[in-house]
């Protein structure tokens, strides 16, 4: 019974969200509050499991709001500005170049191996060239997920220590075997962002011949039209000839550039090194920005308010996410999944688990969170091994291959998936359609590597 709810509220779920029928709050709030009560569960005992799944969930949404208004603000100052201007000046208008140089920028970005920290150094910085150019935002999170997916199996990395855990092989042992697998995947999500730029090249062309025909002498000239639709949502960004309007030139201060890109920079450090909770790092440096770029209490509100409903907006996704999260562990659901889940596995396959597991890594991301996987499905994946011979350390190798690795960009049931997309604007559902099958087939190219180089067997003998 619980396997079949926790099954049902996940596949509801993911089908809410890829289809858009509703808010992502609604289906990740509401879904498993129902079928906990169809389970059994009291609404007591599902206020527990909330109030424990919250407390998972609420640093990482603090350190959302802080931060959406934190970059926000030094944006409305000018910071990104003249790093625009550089690197498009460097770049020109190449969609290639800017793609190779986000996937790079977000693996270089992931090498502390959080998430969160990686999409919020890369979106914020890079999503205003992405708009300047006209590039979709799709493709940037696309790169910033490729590059901080095959960066994610490093040992300091949070799935490599969970499977390390589980396996009881240590993280070198793990990861050594797999470098030329990561090299791969590496190479792979370069050629990746490499043809995606050249699609957005030829997109961005043929968007400008239509509407260089249309303002000549097409059916809309004579009304004043340009004979193209106005792009909306997600593709929607401004052009490089974008010009200030008088509300944003009144908000920048050219002045102060230096000063926020040294508050930046500290800040990041702070990120990286561990300085401080992310949390409290973003809350100090926003109000440090409002009170040297806006001093006074109406143009600091205002800028506040400016900002506050894309924060506010991604901050109640994130605790919808940290119930629904709270419901099916509180719940037992995802013990009676993880079980369930080996337990279909044929005998005869047993030799076979290692390559098995690492063809489904990715997919799996979409049903198991890290933990559940790590600490759920591969106990009982590693215990049906033993009995035919297959060693922890080729199924814990498998698993890296994609499981919350690779596949965790694209993991509604991870706290940084949010913030990847809710910084970059785009949709749930829109997200995953684009970044799902570049993600698996890196994810493949990885697993034929590591086949190849002894790290994964093909057969256990």
């Amino acid at each position: 019974m619980l396997t079949f709810l926790g099954f049902l509220t996940i596949g509801v779920i993911l089908a809410l969200l890829l289809t858009n029928r509703v808010a992502a709050v609604v289906a990740l709030a509401g879904v498993p509050v129902v079928t906990a009560l169809v389970a059994g569960n009291t609404p007591a005992e599902i206020g527990t499991y909330v109030s424990e799944g919250l407390a998972g969930v609420v640093g990482v949404t603090a350190m959302f709001v802080f931060a959406i208004a934190y970059f926000g603000v030094v944006r409305d100052a000018g910071m990104f500005d003249p790093i625009i201007r550089r690197i498009v000046a460097f770049a020109g208008d190449a969609p290639v170049t800017v793609c190779l140089a986000t996937t790079t920028l977000a693996m270089a970005a992931h090498l502390d191996g959080a998430g969160a920290t990686t999409f919020l150094i890369t979106i914020p910085a890079m999503m205003p060239l992405f708009d300047r150019l006209g590039m979709k935002r799709l493709t940037l999170t696309v790169c910033v997920g490729m590059g901080a997916g095959v960066m994610n199996l490093l040992p300091w990395g949070g799935p490599t220590a969970r499977a390390s855990t589980t396996s009881g092989v240590g993280v070198n042992e793990l990861w050594v075997p797999l470098i030329p697998a990561q090299v791969a995947g590496m190479l792979g999500a370069l050629a990746i962002a490499y043809f995606l730029g050249r699609r957005e090249t030829k997109r961005l062309a043929e968007t400008a011949d239509d509407r260089s025909l249309s303002t000549v002498g097409g059916p809309d000239a004579a009304s004043g039209g340009t004979g193209a639709a106005a792009p909306s949502g997600d593709d929607a960004p401004s052009g490089p000839g974008h010009e200030l309007t008088e509300e944003e030139a009144a908000l920048r201060r050219p002045r102060l550039f230096w000063f926020n890109i040294a508050l930046t920079a500290l800040t990041i450090a702070g990120l990286v090194t561990t300085l401080a909770p992310p949390e409290l790092l973003f809350l100090v440096a926003l109000v440090v920005a409002l009170v040297v770029n806006y001093p006074g209490l109406k143009e600091q509100t205002a800028r506040i308010q400016a900002h506050a409903e894309g924060a506010m907006l991604m901050a109640s996704t994130l605790l919808a996410a940290g119930a629904f999260l709270g419901i099916l562990d509180g719940s037992g659901m995802v013990t009676a999944m993880a079980t369930s889940t080996a337990e279909v596995v044929p005998a005869s396959w047993a030799p076979g688990l290692p390559l098995l597991v690492g063809v489904l890594g990715v997919p799996l991301s979409l049903l198991f969170g890290p933990d559940a996987y790590y600490f759920g499905v591969l106990p009982v994946l590693q215990g049906l091994g033993a009995e035919f011979g297959v060693a922890n350390a080729d199924l814990a190798r498998a698993s890296l291959v994609g499981q919350e690795t690779v596949g965790f960009p694209i993991s509604p049931l991870t706290g940084s998936f949010f913030l990847l997309v809710g910084l970059a604007g785009v949709d749930i559902g829109r997200h995953i359609r684009a970044l799902f099958g570049w993600v698996w087939l890196l994810s493949l190219v990885m697993l034929v590597v590591a086949v190849a180089t002894g790290a994964v067997p093909l057969w256990a003998s």
